[in-house]
């Protein structure tokens, strides 16, 4: 991990290198992925097998890309007990902390003259896209399934990639947890595309959730618009501020834990202990030769690992505001009060006992949190993705005569005559 001060007068450039790092080869990305929409919109199933046999070696028939209740039965005999209880704990405690962002339908009444409101309405169906490459992610399925449940969404389907050996049993018995209608053998940018614009087996859905590689980000994002999207996932991330009290190897740990997801992954560390840098780093050495993700770990903390030591731990928190996080956590001794500072970020932990695992599986909040500095303006994934509103409008007859001299003054002056005219008509005539 590169070591820069806050002081130094390249600060800035070296900061501005890691803010800007782009995977490379976008462009590239750009347009294979467009010939995989065009062509899965116009060929459906049969591009959809053509590109699971091109892209994951394995071979399907229109009759099996549907994962079968067979499959689902067989994957019980292959989770131990206990990892199906540690599941449904987390699947308690997901629905417990969701269950709170229920928003709910309100009016505006003034004694009949005037009914103002709005309503809340599910949507009908979503598709929802768990990653199955470097590895397997259940609590994904938890993640993303189970807000779209407490929202009231009827259909919930899921696309996985598929492996030689078939879809991971854990992931199987999360979706049978979760209520998925639907499991369907597909992935990457291909399975995007089929929700998207729907094929012979896999039905057109409103909205696509869940994170994926860079081929699966490009393709919501391309298809943003024929359906929902939640957010464009990037790289993983994690940013811990952290001071003179905070444990050496915990940073090192939690640094670690959000690197091991891919080469792309981002580590940083803000300090103003100058103490803590040597132990941290001493730290993740002696860690990272016990893990068993060394040359992804390597990598990604030599492309994008950084430590950045401030003068202080205001200065700390200006600078992750200014980054904007996925993970950001808060060792420090008063946590709390520095978690009132806080206004950029996806989900933060606070003091030496809570690391991001927790929030990644069982602790209640979303783990599909906004990447790439765009917790500046995004939220994580909640049951508010799974809904719309529309507002009504009632007036009496009695209300419009009151307000309507005031709706045509405001219609001429925007020069919408017609618009006028559709209230100065009811007002003439009755």
């Amino acid at each position: 991990m590169r070591v820069i001060n806050t002081q130094e007068t390249n600060f800035r450039e070296e900061l501005k290198k890691w803010k800007n790092f782009r995977i490379s080869h976008q462009t590239e990305i750009e347009h294979q992925v467009r010939q995989i929409l065009t062509k899965v919109r116009l060929k459906g199933d049969k591009a959809l097998l053509e590109y699971t046999a091109r892209f994951d070696r394995v071979k399907l028939s229109p009759d099996n890309i549907l994962v079968s209740k067979t499959e689902i039965e067989a994957a019980r005999k292959k989770i131990s007990r206990e990892e199906k209880q540690s599941l449904i704990l987390a699947k308690k405690r997901i629905i417990r902390f969701h269950q709170r962002q229920l928003p709910y339908p309100w009016t505006i009444s003034n004694k009949k003259r005037e009914i103002l409101g709005q309503k809340v309405i599910p949507l009908s169906r979503v598709g929802i896209y768990v990653p199955g490459g470097k590895a397997f992610y259940p609590s994904s399925v938890l993640m993303n399934a189970l807000p779209a449940r407490i929202a009231g969404v009827k259909e919930i389907f899921m696309v996985t990639p598929p492996q030689p050996e078939g879809i991971n049993p854990a992931i199987l018995i999360a979706a049978k947890l979760c209520g998925i209608n639907k499991i369907f053998k597909v992935g990457g940018a291909q399975a995007i595309a089929a929700l998207a614009y729907g094929t012979e087996t896999i039905p057109r859905v409103d909205k696509i959730v869940g994170p994926g590689n860079i081929f699966v980000a490009q393709a919501k994002k391309l298809v943003a618009g024929e359906v929902g999207i939640d957010i464009i996932a990037g790289p993983s991330e994690i940013l811990i501020i952290a001071d003179k009290t905070a444990q050496p190897e915990f940073i090192a740990a939690d640094l670690l834990s959000q690197a091991e997801h891919d080469e792309e992954a981002k580590a940083i560390l803000i300090t103003p202990a100058k103490n803590l840098v040597a132990q941290v780093k001493k730290e993740i050495e002696s860690q990272i030769a016990q893990l068993s993700r060394q040359q992804i770990l390597r990598s990604a903390l030599k492309k994008n690992g950084i430590i950045i030591i401030t003068e202080n731990i205001s200065q700390a928190i200006e600078l992750a505001n200014e980054l904007a996080p996925e993970h950001l956590m808060l060792t420090v001794k008063d946590p709390f009060r520095v978690l009132g500072k806080i206004k950029n970020a996806g989900s933060v932990f606070l003091g030496n006992f809570s690391p991001v695992a927790a929030g990644d599986y069982l602790a209640g909040p979303n783990h599909v949190l906004p990447t790439g500095g765009t917790a500046r303006f995004s939220s994580p994934l909640g049951v508010y993705d799974f809904i719309k509103f529309f507002s009504f409008t009632y007036l009496s007859e009695e209300q419009l005569k009151k307000l309507g001299k005031d709706i045509i003054r405001l219609a001429r002056l925007e020069g919408l005559e017609a618009h006028a005219r559709s209230v100065e008509l009811r007002l003439i005539n009755h």
